[in-house]
């Protein structure tokens, strides 16, 4: 593509103004710090995985290589305090507790169930202090091992397809149009097609590919796409993938990929696919972030953009030093050779986390090692996050159930092809939401039991449960505080403690309990695409009927306690505390509302250059691919005399705010 193209493209670009407010985009792309050739990148690292044996006279394959967050610590000696504070204080509180001298011990007759619900408070009591005590091991450990790649070149001449996908009535037009404009603009040196996965085949998604330049592709009417199960699910976010990838994989090295509602960054393809280098590394993530933070109007959106921090910003990097990384799926680079052999996308609710076990337990059938994959700091695209509590919901009752599917249908065969790191990474993850759960239901269960019925489970003194209870929270808390340090989110407020995220995961419970609920009874479950921009679902009273039932469970048994007159300081406070955040959603909802109604109306954002699209209408033959013959186009370079790792300064670095974004959020 000649020079006047790859201008008009960035120019177009610079017209999504998707964000209400500037950001400081350049520099949250480089976290992981400049890209460096790949001979002289072995200066700044402190790490490197092991090579496979080379041919004698052959030069040693390149391997991805880290730099350790907790080393470049300069306070490392309060760091090492607090690492070891926690969980000690954590295990302290549990032995305590479970001490047979805090048994209760009823003399005379009592009645048999209140014995026995005895023993089922001790065990409850005893559950849910070991979950709180592996978070904080979790929390531990991902501090002390998290590592950031040292970002390379990448070769130049592969074969890219940057993929997104499109399903009718799920993502407008304007957000389509955004989102190929931005993935035309995106920087390679070598072959370079856009394509448009449309699962309606809709005319107005092909005509707008044509005009745009981009490849279109639809497995609409193709039964043997379009299956019940399997790999080819119908209506499924693997399916469409894995049908592109039979269709059109092979012509093709890698694919680059974002969900519909994210904007990549024009160096996407720069910063990511470097670590391909190394040719043991399967796929390359990002994290996610939410690009509406402001402009949504909605505290949902703020709030659960915080709540990914610990994932994005500290969970994900302890998974470099393992060199497996979860799969995600809303911004990633994909080596299509391992993806072939492992059979494609796997078929699951949850197909990305999924996918990501499947290639850490397969070997690379060229070398023998395991596939790894590699996790950057780099924001390089940025997505919409849900605006209201029906879509935040939606999102996290999937997420939590395909985790659920994944321990009972997948991950117990693949723990003996883990490597031990390996192993207890993912062990740690996955538990994250069937403890989650299981505290919330034993934590109703025990209230109940006790505040209504009288079960005791221990006898402590209240003073002293309250001073290791409140030292073990706030250790907690404040390990979660000092890592925000290393927040990858460009749209937080400079020095924020992330609270709200820690509210939004604590009021997640009951939605995490129904769907734990669900894939116990093995209820069956469905892929649903969270709708986007002006698709949002709206917030009805049935959205938060799973908060104001355990909110009836929480408040009766508080109630019950003043007449029973059991009411101890340590469970009262815990169901008053879980009644608040029942009651939470409907809280912030009315606030919302209300500040709403008390704001100056303000216009809307519109993306420049749009224009109406008919509305999707469904073809009636089969059609599989629209498109120039592959590579039909190369992406806008950077100018070569451009020194390395600076590839920013050579084009507009951030792909959705205007041009004139130059404010930082730190």
């Amino acid at each position: 593509m000649g020079a006047a193209t790859a201008t008009g493209a960035t120019d177009d670009l610079r017209s999504i103004p998707v964000l209400e407010a500037p950001y400081d985009y350049a520099h949250f792309s480089r976290l992981a710090g400049p890209a460096t050739d790949p001979t002289a990148a072995t200066e700044a690292t402190t790490e490197t995985e092991p090579t496979t044996a080379t041919a004698p006279g052959a030069p040693p394959p390149y391997r991805v290589q880290y730099r350790s967050l907790l080393r470049r610590e300069p306070h490392r000696l309060r760091a090492a305090l607090l690492l070891l504070a926690a969980p000690v204080v954590e295990a302290v509180l549990l032995v305590w507790l479970l001490l047979p001298g805090h048994w209760p011990v009823r003399p005379g007759e009592t009645h048999t169930w209140l014995l026995v619900g005895d023993k089922v408070m001790i065990g409850i009591i005893a559950v849910v202090e070991v979950f709180r005590l592996v978070n904080v091991v979790s929390n531990t450990h991902a501090t002390l091992v998290a590592r950031d790649p040292v970002p390379v070149t990448p070769e130049a001449g592969t074969r890219v397809a940057f993929l997104t996908t499109c399903v009718p009535g799920k993502e407008p037009p304007e957000m389509v149009r955004a989102t190929l404009t931005a993935a035309l603009a995106v920087r390679h040196d070598g072959p370079y097609d856009v394509w448009l996965l449309d699962e309606g085949n809709d005319p107005a998604m092909r005509s707008l590919c044509t005009e745009l330049g981009a490849c279109h592709f639809s497995r609409r009417g193709i039964e043997r796409w379009n299956q019940p199960e399997g790999r080819f699910r119908a209506r499924t976010k693997h399916g469409n993938y894995n049908s592109w990838l039979l269709a059109h994989g092979s012509d093709y090295d890698f694919w680059a990929s974002v969900d519909t509602d994210h904007v990549p960054l024009p160096e996407f393809c720069e910063r990511m696919l470097g670590y391909f280098r190394d040719p043991d590394v399967a796929f390359v993530v990002g994290p996610q972030v939410y690009g509406n933070y402001r402009s949504s109007g909605s505290a949902v959106t703020k709030f659960s953009e915080s709540q990914q921090f610990l994932f994005h910003a500290l969970i994900q990097r302890a998974g470099n030093r393992y060199g497996a990384p979860m799969f995600v799926g809303t911004n990633n680079a994909v080596r299509i050779s391992a993806l072939q052999s492992i059979g494609g996308l796997y078929d699951s609710i949850t197909e990305d986390m999924a996918t990501g076990l499947e290639f850490h337990r397969r070997r690379n059938p060229a070398t023998g090692a395991r596939w790894k994959s590699v996790y950057t700091p780099d924001v390089l695209a940025v997505g919409e996050g849900p605006s209201s509590w029906t879509d935040f919901f939606s999102q996290q009752l999937r997420w939590s159930r395909g985790t659920y599917e994944t321990l009972l249908t997948q991950y117990w065969r693949a723990v003996r092809r883990l490597s031990p790191g390996r192993l207890l990474n993912y062990t740690l993850m996955v538990c994250f939401y069937p403890m989650a759960a299981l505290t919330w239901l034993l934590g109703g269960l025990s209230s109940v039991l006790y505040l209504g019925f009288g079960a005791s489970g221990v006898h402590v003194s209240s003073e002293i449960w309250m001073m290791l209870y409140s030292d073990a929270a706030a250790l907690q808390v404040l390990l979660y505080t000092w890592n925000r340090k290393h927040n990858v989110s460009p749209h937080e407020p400079a020095g924020s403690s992330g609270v709200a995220g820690m509210v939004m995961s604590a009021l997640c419970g009951p939605i995490y309990a129904a769907s734990f609920l669900q894939a116990a009874l093995r209820l069956r479950s469905r892929f649903v695409v969270t709708p986007k921009g002006d698709s949002a679902s709206p917030d009805r009273p049935a959205t938060f009927r799973i908060h104001l039932f355990w909110a009836l469970v929480f408040g009766g048994a508080v109630t019950a306690s003043f007449f029973t007159g059991h009411g101890h300081v340590a469970m009262r406070t815990w169901a008053c505390l879980a009644l608040f955040l029942s009651l939470l959603p409907v809280l912030v909802l009315a606030a919302d509302a209300v500040r709403r109604r008390r704001a100056r109306p303000t216009s809307t954002l519109s993306v420049t250059g749009a224009t109406p699209t008919a509305a999707t209408t469904p073809a009636t033959t089969p059609a599989t691919a629209q498109c120039v013959p592959p590579h039909g186009r190369t992406a806008p370079t950077a100018r070569a005399a451009a020194p390395a790792g600076s590839s920013a300064s050579t084009a507009p670095t951030a792909a959705a705010p205007p041009a004139s974004a130059a404010p930082t959020a730190r």
